[in-house]
Order: structure tokens, then sequence, then C-alpha cells
């Protein structure tokens, strides 16, 4: 009898502790919910070819999110400020900073001012970038050199400074870009040059192994930026919309999204991975 007893009060614990695993779950989701829409106050980020197009809307967005964002740019200094200006104007801090990411001392300058500024970095953005179209037996050298020097060294000097200095627990985001996959004429160079983000964020995510830093490349597809549409036949452009499923081109906000996203407690678990973001034309 004493045996049934215990055995019988054994099940019912067992029965009442199951019981409230549903209810710790949703409170843990709530949880998990509210830590990842609180705003990241205190935190701080670099969003490098950012005074126009998607690098303009990551910082807006960034700051949006709490973070205390550093602009970049390389000529575009009047409109680098513009957008410093902006987010100081919204409630949000900001500085701007004139750096060409191929110059790997420039690289320097612009994580130590971001350091001055605000005592550290959570988060980098990898944006610079540059578009050279021609077919192969028509690119020139300059063109050719130019943009492997943004895109591909540049890029990787802004990681570099990045795995050194972005606190445990960051994220490091490159920009490579869905023409990897659709690969059409006269992109050749350049869709090479955006394949070395790819390789970049999947190989570093594994290097910094134990700091809990999520590393990834986003590729956009076709955006309303003039790195786009310039040089394109309005029918050109048109043509290109009627591929994608959505039916429109995607504006800079909707990538910038993505990256608040992956730099979101939503988005840790993301990590060495390319996210394509193209509204489907691939």
């Amino acid at each position: 009898m004493a045996s049934q007893t215990t055995s019988t009060v054994s099940r019912r614990n067992l029965l009442a502790a199951a019981a409230t695993v549903p209810a710790m779950m949703a409170m843990a989701g709530n949880s998990t919910a509210q830590d990842a829409e609180r705003p990241a106050q205190g935190k701080v980020a670099i969003v490098t070819g950012s005074s126009r197009g998607i690098g303009a809307a990551t910082a807006r967005r960034l700051a949006a999110d709490g973070y205390k964002v550093t602009v970049n740019c390389v000529v575009n200094r009047d409109l680098a400020e513009g957008v410093a200006n902006e987010i100081k104007a919204a409630g949000g801090e900001s500085i701007w900073v004139q750096a060409d990411v191929s110059d790997p001392a420039a690289v320097k300058r612009l994580f130590d001012a971001t350091e001055r500024a605000f005592g550290g970095v959570d988060v980098v953005v990898s944006n610079a970038g540059i578009m050279r179209l021609a077919p192969f037996g028509q690119m020139e050298d300059a063109d050719f050199d130019r943009m492997f020097d943004v895109n591909v060294k540049g890029g990787f000097n802004v990681m570099r400074e990045a795995a050194r200095r972005v606190r445990d627990g960051g994220r490091i985001i490159c920009t490579s870009s869905s023409i990897t996959i659709l690969r059409s004429p006269t992109y050749g160079p350049y869709a090479a040059s955006k394949a070395a983000q790819e390789f970049f964020a999947n190989i570093l995510a594994k290097e910094l192994a134990g700091r809990n830093i999520s590393v990834n490349a986003i590729a956009p597809g076709l955006v309303n930026t003039t790195l786009f549409t310039d040089g394109k036949t309005p029918e050109q452009i048109a043509g290109f919309v009627q591929r994608t499923p959505h039916g429109r081109l995607a504006e800079p906000e909707d990538i910038a999204g993505v990256t608040s996203m992956l730099c979101s407690e939503r988005g840790w678990w993301i990590s060495g991975q390319t996210v394509f973001a193209n509204g489907g034309i691939v």
C-alpha cells in the first residue's frame, strides 16, 4: 500500500510538473520577445559606405534600434554629415568619419574614432562597395583594380579590424549581392568581388568561435539605389521588376530591416550564412 501511495504521489508530481512546462515556455518566449524588441541602448555600430543608399538606411535603422552609430564615407562628406545629423535630430547619437576602406590605416582610424567617441564597438556592417560593369573583353584594368581594392581588399580590411575589436556577443555583417546567383552578363568581376564577402563571413564566423559573435553576409537583389539604376534605361529596370515575385524594386529600408533582424537577439543563432534579401528573384 505504501509503495502504491508513493507511486501515485510520484505520478501526480510528474503530471503537475508537466502541466507547468507550457506556461514556463510561454513566459520564456514572452521574455525572449521582449528582449528582442528592447532597443540596443548603449551599444555601438559602425556602418561603412553609409552616406547614402543601403548604408544610410542601415545607419538610420540601427540608430532607431538604439545603437550609437558611426557613419562613414569616402568623398560624400556632406551626405555623411547629413545622415549623422538626421540621427542626432531624431534623438540618437552619431558621428561621421571619412575613411577609404581600401586603406588599412584609414580603417584603423575609423575604429579608433568610434572607440574614442563611444567607448567600443558592438556591430560592424561592412557595406562600402563600388560597381564597374563591362563585358570581359571591354573591362578596363583601372576599373577592375579599383573595384577589387574597395570590395575585396576593403571588405577584408573592415572585417579584420572588426575581428580584433568587436566586443564579445556582437555582430559582423558584410554586403554581398544576389548577382552571385543571377550571374548576368557584364557583372562578372563585380559578382566575383561580392562572392568574396560570403567566404569572408562564413570563415570568420568559425574563427571567432567562443566569443558569441555572429557573422553573416547579406545579399540584396534589385534595390532602388543609384548603384543599381545608374546606366540603365527605364525599360531595363522594368524588365528586372517583372522578374521579381514582389513586383517592385526593394527600397534601402527593406535591406536595413534584414540587418536590424540579424543584429537583434532573434538573429543571434544565424551565423556564417549568406542571407539572400531579394524578394524571390532567385
